[in-house]
């Protein structure tokens, strides 16, 4: 019986994560009974009662499993780190906040089923706002024409990755992974499959400008070279301009030496404009810099602070007690064999 491991991120979602683990294990029940499920919740250092909410479901259901981090990762390494430590035959990877459907996932499996080894969701449509979907759309044309990398729009992770691609992740050892440059340019053959995004369930969204803009910058500096190739370009035509405009001073001052007055308003609008052009080429530069430095640190994607049910094995139509059954008759023989011995 082959498993389908579900990663679920979470930061603050205590109203959502008892109702989303109740959805998968109805959609198994009923949609995809001949599969065992493991459920993966992965804590990014929640401040609410979302912890107490998970160590409940993982106390009655261990197909349930839960990892807590030392502290909040961002929303990259996390749910990256939870990937790699799921054991199904594929992963899927979803919201807590329902914008990511459960009624999705019986999709991916089929496609995967057909051959696939990545089947994701990619956004036709969307509840949320109608500026920030208009605003990723802009983004996602832009980071499209400027890499060298085919990237995909309108997808946030959202979709179900085979083992072989998981173990391709594992080998990146990428300190700072984008996951959805990574699909684009490291996945095999995909099925995209379009939906409507729904608005949250329940809560608020956790994403700020700061995280859209720390977001778009990841993409940017891992995914295309235009950013450092512009500021040469510019560069070499600001500076053949600046030559230009020299030289026919130099000429006009010459030949109407009392008529033609150079004034400073030219001189000081070109040098506010160059001093401008330098100042955010070097915050670009800037940009490129700090995503070689977390590279380079080597640092781990999260630290752990307590992990839930990983000596259990997934949770499936009657094998799950089997192999609870198994393991109860193991520990008896072992422990008889001990008193035996002693």
């Amino acid at each position: 019986m082959k498993t389908i491991s579900i990663v679920v991120p979470c930061y603050n979602e205590e109203e959502n994560v008892v109702p989303l683990a109740n959805a998968l294990r109805e959609m198994f029940l009923t949609k995809l009974p001949s599969y065992q499920y493991e459920i993966l919740y992965i804590d990014n250092d929640s401040t609410d009662h979302t912890r107490e909410r998970i160590r409940g479901l993982c106390s009655t259901d261990p197909g349930i499993k839960a990892i807590f981090n030392a502290k909040n990762f961002g929303q990259f390494n996390s749910p990256y780190y939870a990937m790699l430590q799921t054991t199904g035959d594929a992963t899927i990877l979803m919201a807590a906040d329902f914008q990511d459907p459960v009624e999705m996932i019986p999709q991916f499996v089929a496609a995967w089923e057909e051959g696939y080894k990545i089947a994701i969701g990619v956004k036709e449509h969307s509840d949320e706002s109608r500026l920030m979907y208009w605003l990723r759309g802009v983004y996602y044309k832009l980071i499209k024409k400027m890499s060298s990398v085919d990237q995909i729009s309108q997808f946030t992770g959202f979709g179900l990755y085979d083992r072989a691609f998981i173990d391709v992740m594992r080998e990146l050892h990428d300190p700072t992974p984008f996951l959805r440059g990574i699909v684009a340019e490291l996945g095999f053959h995909r099925k995209e499959i379009p939906y409507t995004q729904p608005k949250r369930r329940a809560g608020i969204t956790h994403n700020n400008l700061y995280t859209l803009y720390d977001a778009a910058m990841l993409g940017f500096t891992s995914y295309t070279k235009v950013g450092l190739r512009l500021a040469v370009f510019f560069g070499g035509i600001c500076s053949a301009l600046s030559m230009l405009v020299g030289v026919l001073y130099l000429i006009m001052k010459l030949i109407w030496w009392n008529r033609f007055p150079a004034g400073m308003a030219p001189m000081l609008i070109g040098m506010l404009f160059l001093g401008s052009i330098q100042i955010f080429f070097i915050g670009l530069l800037g940009e490129y810099i700090l995503s070689i430095n977390q590279r380079v640190m080597k640092r781990p994607l999260v630290v752990e602070e307590e992990r839930i049910n990983f000596a259990v094995a997934p949770k499936g139509s009657g094998v799950q007690d089997q192999d609870h059954s198994s393991q109860a008759e193991v520990a008896e023989t072992d422990i008889l064999h001990r008193d035996q011995t002693e």
